[in-house]
């Protein structure tokens, strides 16, 4: 599938709607939820629904910043990070993958954001998620 879910601007994205696209991830999107309670409890989850890309998307932010967007696609919700050049030094001495540490700092084309996306499949790719998520609230420190 090429394009996220959650394609009806009827059909708010709770929780009852999100177990059905996700199926046995919903524990992990479950999970999710309960870290942003715990570890960032600043962080506030909005759906909303925008026309241009038709579907919902779950924007996380600290007051007016956003930390992180999440989109959900079938049986599995990515997580998608935007960073500056500035998070180059946090990004390198992270815990990440190193892979995902090579896309950040060697991007294929030169622009001033550049995107660092994780497939959410199970609870274990929360931890890239939690140290973005923790880079990010860093950053806006």
């Amino acid at each position: 599938m090429n394009h996220p879910l959650l394609n009806d601007p009827s059909e708010f994205p709770a929780d009852d709607v999100l177990a059905r696209y996700l199926g046995s991830c919903f524990s992990s999107w479950t999970a999710f939820m309960k870290l942003l309670g715990e570890h960032f409890p600043q962080a506030k989850p909005e759906w909303r629904y925008y026309k241009d890309g038709k579907s919902w998307l779950c924007k996380v932010a600290v007051k007016k910043d956003t930390l992180c967007w999440v989109s959900i696609w079938d049986r599995f919700f990515k997580t998608g990070f935007y960073f500056t050049a500035k998070a180059e030094e946090l990004i390198k001495d992270s815990a990440l993958d190193p892979a995902l540490k090579h896309s950040f700092l060697h991007p294929s084309e030169k622009a001033k954001l550049r995107p660092i996306t994780i497939y959410v499949r199970r609870k274990t790719d929360l931890a890239a998620v939690k140290e973005l998520l923790a880079i990010k609230v860093k950053l806006k420190k």
